[in-house]
C-alpha cells in the first residue's frame, strides 16, 4: 500500500471514528500501530531508567483512554496522533502523580527547553514542572500549548502543526518561539 493511500485511510478511518463508529477505532490502530510506537517511545526514552512503564503499556493505555473517549470533527490523521500525543503525556503525568512523590520546596534543578526535547540537557526532567508550565500557558493562550503538544509530545514538524490547526507556517513559528521562550522561563523559575 502506498504512504498517500494509507494515509488517506487512516483519514477515512479517524473520521469515521469520530463520527461514532467505534469500530473503526479498531481498524485503525493496527494501520498506525508502528508510528504510535515511535511516539510512545520518544516519551519514554525522557523518563528516567527503570521507569515502571513501558513503552507498549503506554500505547495500550493510550488505546483504552481513546476507545473510551469520543472526538469530535477529528479531521484526520494528524490531529490524530496530537490527540495521541496529548493523552500520553497526560498517562505519563497521571502516572508520575502517582508514582513520585513531588518536590515542591527545596532544591530542584530547572528543566531545559530546546526545539529537539523539552530536557535534552537532563536526563531526568520534572514531568509534572513541564506539565504544570503547559498549564499555565494553557490558560494564557490555548493556541500556543497546542503547538507546544503537537510539535514536542506528538513530535510533528512545523508544517504538520500547521496543517493540524488549519494556520500559517509562520504563525507556528513565531507561537512556537514565544512558547518556547515562555516555558523556558518557566521552568527555570525567571517568571518575572
Amino acid at each position: 500500500m502506498s504512504s498517500t493511500s494509507c494515509s488517506n485511510e487512516v483519514t477515512e478511518l479517524v473520521q469515521a471514528w469520530s463520527r461514532g463508529e467505534p469500530q473503526a477505532l479498531d481498524q485503525l490502530v493496527p494501520i498506525v500501530y508502528s508510528e504510535l510506537h515511535r511516539l510512545a517511545h520518544h516519551y519514554m526514552k525522557g523518563e528516567r531508567p527503570g521507569h515502571g512503564l513501558q513503552t507498549t503499556a503506554l500505547i495500550n493505555e493510550a488505546y483504552l483512554r481513546l476507545a473510551e473517549a469520543r472526538l469530535e470533527a477529528c479531521p484526520g490523521r494528524t490531529y490524530f496522533f496530537g490527540v495521541c500525543a496529548r493523552l500520553m503525556r497526560q498517562i505519563l503525568v497521571d502516572w508520575a502523580r502517582t508514582h513520585q512523590s513531588l518536590k515542591r520546596q527545596g532544591d530542584h534543578n530547572p528543566v531545559a527547553l530546546n526545539e529537539a526535547r523539552l530536557a535534552s540537557s537532563h536526563p531526568d526532567p520534572d514531568l509534572l514542572a513541564v506539565n504544570d508550565a503547559l498549564n499555565e500557558l494553557a490558560a494564557l493562550d490555548p493556541r500556543k500549548a497546542e503547538i507546544v503538544e503537537l510539535r514536542f509530545f506528538g513530535g510533528l514538524s512545523i508544517e504538520e502543526t500547521a496543517q493540524a490547526l488549519n494556520i500559517s507556517v509562520g504563525t507556528v513559528s513565531r507561537d512556537w518561539g514565544i512558547a518556547r521562550t515562555f516555558l523556558h522561563r518557566h521552568l527555570s523559575g525567571k517568571t518575572n
